[in-house]
């Protein structure tokens, strides 16, 4: 445990010793770091990095278009290209076939991994004291 060593006006010195406190920065490096994680859709995992993110928000809109001013049916896997059959490629490479449906889900499961994330080290940095655990705290699994 470290110490601090303190000298007082008469030349005495005193030691006390502290526990070394986690810092926000720290939990908002294990968030950035889990955001950055694969994550699970209906059993398959698939990749969360900035460009998946910019896809998957992109198909998402247009998977909503699809449904709402195109009327794409559940099932449909043609609903984004006429001549072949919509998928997304999953973390092992293998391709998950979506109808609009299922794409628009996909997309709000992606958002719903980032909002827990978000809210989890929020309330981990609002703790006093930060836990020691926060890295491995269940909160980010809540």
């Amino acid at each position: 445990m470290p110490t601090i060593m303190r000298q007082l006006a008469d030349g005495s010195v005193i030691e006390h010793e502290f526990e070394p406190s986690i810092t926000e920065t720290e939990v908002n490096a294990e968030r950035d770091r889990r955001l950055l994680l694969d994550f699970e859709f209906q059993g398959v995992m698939f990749q969360r990095d900035e460009t998946s993110l910019k896809r998957i928000n992109g198909m998402g809109t247009l998977a909503l278009g699809a449904i709402q001013v195109e009327g794409a049916q559940p099932g449909d896997l043609y609903w984004s290209d006429p001549a072949k059959p919509f998928g997304w490629i999953a973390s092992d490479n293998s391709v998950m076939p979506m109808d609009a449906q299922t794409m628009w889900a996909f997309g709000k499961a992606a958002a719903a991994v980032e909002s827990r994330l978000v809210f989890a080290a929020k309330t981990l940095r609002e703790m006093d004291p930060i836990p020691d655990d926060f890295a491995t705290h269940p909160i980010w699994d809540a």
